[in-house]
């Protein structure tokens, strides 16, 4: 019993320094945890601010210098200079139009990168939006230095751009391209679209008959008060219209390649985005800073450039403007048509025009009032007749739901006539009748 006593006492007494020795090696177990885990955490802010140093230069080369059109961004610069150097508003006019081009077309491209992220519904939204995103910080530069004229036209230039010379290379090139295949695509979509164009039509039609009837009852006052409330009916049925696309009736605007899902998506799988979804942002953010800037010089040369370009302002505002201004919808409608998609096409052509005459416009106007300027709907007799015919032919085109390169064609030609049309077009206003 003794030795037994004894045996436990010599292992109690043995198990003080054996407690104390874990205890200090638990210690420095922990200390060496801590050690690691900082070491780890080091480890990884190092390694993100490597990575951060390899994506920004990467994002640089990927947006402003890997596309060929890039070669024409010294322009924008270049045409700065010229308007303090020789204050010569031709070639001014000249380099910020054609520096705006690649802006433009950068702009697409960043708002197809966030279209990745977003899903195609919303990306289909936000490419029409940023694509209009040269118009509408032309038109309100214009607005502000009060060249009303200036914004209904560059505007109603856009909605025909978009409807017959981008609309139709779409289709002319899809068709060439798929020229043993009909090419289809979403009729319903296509004709809400068609709808809506044609309320647009009312909308600028009522104040223009108005004011060539002789028949308002305050004359001027009248024909400025239906505008407003016409525009702000036009944005109620366009905020109408997002609901319904984006919320309530989803399905009616699926494209052809969603409801048929089959072996395309294996070739959709293949495109993956080349930024990241907040580089898209920032670089959305920055290019429309530097299209601002821009557009701000080449609003203020256009007078300048008629002059001495011996060149109607009509023409400038219709044609030249939203020829650059729909560079990114142009470019990327091809694109999609060549590779058999036009429902995305359709979505960047014909919903850029629905936003232009839905949105857009009624916007200039509610911030025209804000502004105390006299921004109405009344676009004229002549330039309201050719959006009406423009918005029959281009809804006969797309009644069947299907396309090929004649169609193309003939909406190509179509705007050809519209081109030389004004051309040779001459705004009352400055006759002074």
């Amino acid at each position: 019993m003794v030795s037994i006593d004894g045996k436990t006492d010599l292992e109690s007494d043995e198990e003080i320094p054996f407690s104390s020795s874990a205890a200090t090696s638990k210690v420095e177990a922990l200390d060496l945890e801590m050690i690691h885990l900082r070491s780890r955490g080091d480890l990884a802010n190092s390694c993100v601010s490597r990575h951060m140093w390899i994506r920004v230069p990467r994002s640089i080369y990927i947006v402003l210098f890997k596309a060929k059109i890039n070669m024409l961004l010294p322009f924008g610069p270049l045409a700065i200079l010229l308007h303090y150097i020789t204050g010569k508003h031709g070639w001014v006019f000249f380099f910020s139009l054609v520096g705006i081009v690649p802006l433009a077309e950068r702009l697409g491209y960043a708002t197809e990168q966030l279209a990745f992220y977003t899903g195609p519904t919303v990306g289909g939204l936000l490419h029409a939006t940023f694509g209009n995103a040269t118009e509408m910080i032309i038109s309100i530069y214009a607005l502000k230095n009060g060249m009303i004229r200036v914004v209904q036209q560059s505007l109603l230039g856009s909605i025909l751009s978009n409807m017959l010379l981008v609309l139709g290379c779409a289709f002319f090139t899809g068709g060439i391209i798929h020229y043993q295949k009909i090419q289809v695509f979403n009729k319903s979509a296509a004709l809400v679209n068609s709808g809506l164009l044609l309320m647009a039509v009312m909308g600028l039609m009522f104040p223009a008959v108005l004011h060539f009837t002789h028949s308002e009852i305050h004359f001027g006052k009248s024909e400025l008060s239906l505008s407003r409330f016409s525009s702000c009916v036009m944005l109620v049925a366009y905020a109408s219209y997002l609901f319904v696309q984006l919320r309530s009736h989803r399905n009616l605007y699926n494209s052809i390649e969603e409801e048929g899902v089959g072996g395309e998506d294996e070739s959709d799988e293949e495109e993956a985005p080349e930024i990241t979804q907040w580089e898209a942002i920032g670089w959305l953010a920055v290019l429309i800073v530097w299209v601002s800037v821009l557009s701000g010089y080449l609003v203020d040369a256009i007078q300048g450039a008629s002059d001495s370009f011996n060149m109607p302002v009509a023409f400038i505002s219709v044609i030249l403007l939203p020829i650059v201004g729909n560079a990114a919808e142009h470019a990327s409608a091809i694109m999609f048509a060549m590779k058999d998609k036009l429902d995305i096409t359709l979505g960047g052509a014909i919903g850029s025009s629905t936003q232009i005459s839905m949105f857009v416009i009624p916007f200039c106007v509610v911030i025209g009032w804000i502004m105390g300027q006299p921004m109405d709907l009344n676009f004229q007799l002549f330039e309201t007749a050719t959006l009406f015919i423009t918005v029959l032919v281009v809804a006969f085109m797309l009644q069947e739901g299907t396309s090929n390169y004649f169609k193309g064609l003939m909406l190509i030609l179509c705007y050809l006539i519209v081109a030389a049309s004004f051309f040779v077009h001459v705004d009352p206003s400055e006759d002074g009748n």
